[in-house]
C-alpha cells in the first residue's frame, strides 16, 4: 500500500520558513505558495531547490489575490479573470521550477479557491481550464466527489482524491469550515487516529461523529500547525509502522 504525504509550504516572506526544511524530509509531495496568498520571488526559489533537493514532487499552490486574508477569503471573480489569475500563478512556479532544474508535477488550489472550486462548478472549470492551458500532464489536487473532481474527469487531466490529516469534516465529505469550533484536530492521538483510518480503511469519523467512505489518493499535513514539524514526523513514522510506502503519484 503506498500513499502520496504532501504539504503546503513556502508561505513566508523573504526566505523559507525555519519549518519547511525540517519538514521536507518526510514528504514525497509539497504545494509551493505562488505569491497571491503568500511567498515571494525568493521564498519560492528557496523553496524549490529544498524539494529538489529531497527528491520531493513540486507542485504549484495558486489562491485568491488576498495577500492579507492569507487567500482564505473567497473573492467573486469573473470566470475568464480566474482563469487568467490561476494560469500565471501555475505558469510562475512551472517557469522557476525548470528553470532549477525540476518539473512541476501537480497544482492544488489554496484555502478560499480549493474550498469554492469543491462545490462551486464554475471556479472549478475555471481552474481545470488555467491547468490544462499550460500543461496536460498536471495533476490536479482535491476533494474527492467534488465538482473540481468532475471538471477535471470532463478536462481529461488527472485527479488525486485529496484527504487532510488534521482537519475534521463534515458528514458530506466537505471540510468543517476554520470559522466554526473543531475545524482543525490539535490533539495528537486523534490526528495519527485519522490518518491510519483514512489510509488503511478509506474512511474517516466526522465532525458530528459518523463515519463515511473517503477513497483518497494523497494525504495532506499542514506546515502552520502547532508543533507542525513533530507532528509531520509522527505522522511519516505512523505509515511506515503501518506497512503503508510515501510516494509521489505517478503520472498516469
Amino acid at each position: 500500500m503506498t500513499i502520496d504525504l504532501n504539504c503546503d509550504i513556502g508561505e513566508s516572506y523573504g526566505k523559507s520558513a525555519p519549518y519547511d526544511a525540517a519538514i521536507m524530509p518526510y514528504l514525497s509531495s509539497c504545494n509551493i505558495a505562488c505569491g497571491f496568498h503568500s511567498g515571494d520571488p525568493m521564498t519560492i526559489e528557496r523553496t524549490i531547490r529544498l524539494a529538489l533537493q529531497h527528491g520531493v514532487a513540486i507542485g504549484a499552490h495558486p489562491a485568491f489575490p488576498d495577500l492579507q486574508g492569507f487567500g482564505r477569503r473567497i473573492i467573486h471573480i469573473p470566470k475568464d479573470e480566474l482563469i487568467t489569475i490561476v494560469r500565471y500563478q501555475i505558469a510562475a512556479l512551472k517557469g522557476m521550477t525548470e528553470a532549477l532544474g525540476g518539473t512541476l508535477h501537480h497544482v492544488k488550489p489554496h484555502g478560499a479557491l480549493y474550498n469554492l472550486a469543491m462545490k462551486d462548478e464554475t471556479t472549478a472549470q475555471a481552474i481545470t481550464e488555467a491547468v490544462k492551458s499550460i500543461d496536460t500532464q498536471l495533476i490536479v489536487y482535491g476533494l474527492p466527489n467534488s465538482e473540481l473532481e468532475k471538471a477535471t474527469d470532463k478536462t481529461g487531466l488527472q485527479y488525486a482524491r485529496e484527504a487532510f490529516s488534521d482537519r475534521a469534516y463534515e458528514n458530506d465529505g466537505t471540510l468543517r469550515a476554520r470559522t466554526l469550533e473543531g475545524a482543525v484536530v490539535h490533539d495528537k492521538k486523534q490526528v495519527l487516529s485519522q490518518v491510519r483510518m483514512l489510509v488503511k480503511k478509506g474512511q474517516v469519523r466526522t465532525h458530528d461523529d459518523q463515519t463515511i467512505n473517503l477513497k483518497i489518493d494523497t494525504l495532506c499535513l499542514h506546515s502552520d500547525t502547532p508543533d507542525a514539524v513533530t507532528l509531520a514526523r509522527k505522522i511519516h513514522e505512523t505509515l511506515i509502522k503501518n506497512d503503508i510506502e510515501i510516494h509521489r503519484i505517478e503520472r498516469s
